[in-house]
């Protein structure tokens, strides 16, 4: 359950708030506010996932063999989820004008 916690659900949750942040930004900022949050938005999710991994591997001892990999590959799903997404309302911004 510890690992479907951590390595399952924490990446999905760290990425759906950012997806949301993203999304409000780009709608009522613009395309330009939105690209400059997904870039500062790898730095937060970057310490995010640096801070998972740390608290999965050494505080909570899973075993790293099993919980980097599951992290890394759900961190990475959502996170190609989140680009077509956002590229998605960054498209219907452009054809507003």
């Amino acid at each position: 359950m510890t690992y479907f916690l951590l390595g399952v659900i924490s990446p999905i949750i760290l990425n759906l708030i950012h997806l949301l942040v993203g999304i409000y930004i780009t709608k009522s900022r613009g395309n330009m506010y939105g690209v400059g949050f997904s870039a500062i938005g790898f730095i937060s999710k970057t310490l995010g996932m640096v801070f998972l991994t740390w608290y999965g591997v050494s505080f909570v001892k899973l075993d790293f063999r099993i919980f980097v990999p599951l992290l890394a590959f759900f961190w990475f799903i959502t996170h190609i989820l989140e680009a077509f997404i956002i590229n998605d309302y960054m498209n219907k911004n452009i054809s507003k004008k």
